[in-house]
């Protein structure tokens, strides 16, 4: 997790650094570059360290239209992480709100794509760019209808599933997909409804109660990958999420 700093160009701040540059997150929203930075002090060698930097992706449509409906599950995750970690997603870049903070001393960048969900490549692309954050610290949060309502998965890489979000993302990433993805189940239209207006259907009132308890859950699994990356922990994650709904 940890590299000697060699790209002075691209950094982000730490939350304890951007108390001293309020400047750079207004109140209102605004197209602007950022440049954002943490990193450690000094070690005995003299050696100055920087934490690569996390971007998390929650894709979805804008707009109040799509608020809560199944296929925006990806910005209510970003939504909740950025509650949890104090951040403010007040920033337009990339044809995308974002908010950057960190976790621990991990600086992260929140993004939520503005470009409707066939399109948001057009958005994490670029980012990804500007930012140099290499494949293996890109986040997609998307919904996922092969997974029974509430239940997450976290996986380091895989294809798009006929995810036309995750399509655009691979198609603006060179068509590279080794890059890890936290999806959230949704479930399986019933009977023979159709699937577009499935996915822009809001959630009953079960249903949203099940996907509030797995996004507080999601929160946790994030802070443990941008913490200690895919580790024995997630794979227990994954089993605990996989069997949460079966009864014994």
């Amino acid at each position: 997790m940890l590299y000697a700093a060699s790209v002075p160009s691209v950094c982000l701040f730490s939350n304890s650094s951007i108390a001293h540059f309020p400047s750079r997150f207004p109140k209102r929203l605004v197209p602007t570059r950022l440049s954002v930075r943490a990193s450690l002090p000094d070690n005995d060698n003299g050696v100055k360290v920087e934490y690569t930097p996390w971007l998390i992706v929650g894709l979805g449509n804008p707009g109040n239209k799509y608020h809560g409906t199944r296929h925006n599950v990806g910005f209510d995750m970003i939504d909740s992480i950025a509650q949890a970690q104090g951040i403010l997603m007040n920033t337009i870049q990339s044809k995308a709100l974002i908010g950057i903070g960190s976790i621990g001393e991990v600086p992260i960048l929140l993004a939520k794509p503005q470009t409707y969900m066939n399109f948001c490549g057009e958005s994490v692309g670029p980012l990804a760019v500007h930012y140099q954050i290499p494949l293996r610290h890109i986040l997609l949060v998307y919904d996922e209808m092969s997974l029974p309502n509430g239940v997450l998965r976290l996986q380091p890489k895989g294809g798009h599933g006929h995810h036309n979000g995750v399509k655009s993302v691979m198609g603006h990433l060179d068509g590279r997909r080794e890059f890890p993805r936290l999806c959230i189940g949704i479930g399986n239209p019933p009977g023979t409804m159709d699937i577009k207006a499935f996915l822009l259907q809001k959630f009953s009132s079960v249903e949203r109660k099940q996907i509030d308890a797995a996004l507080e859950q999601g929160v946790e699994a994030v802070r443990t990958l941008a913490l200690k990356g895919f580790s024995k922990g997630v794979d227990r994650f994954n089993l605990t999420q996989k069997y949460k709904y079966h009864k014994v």
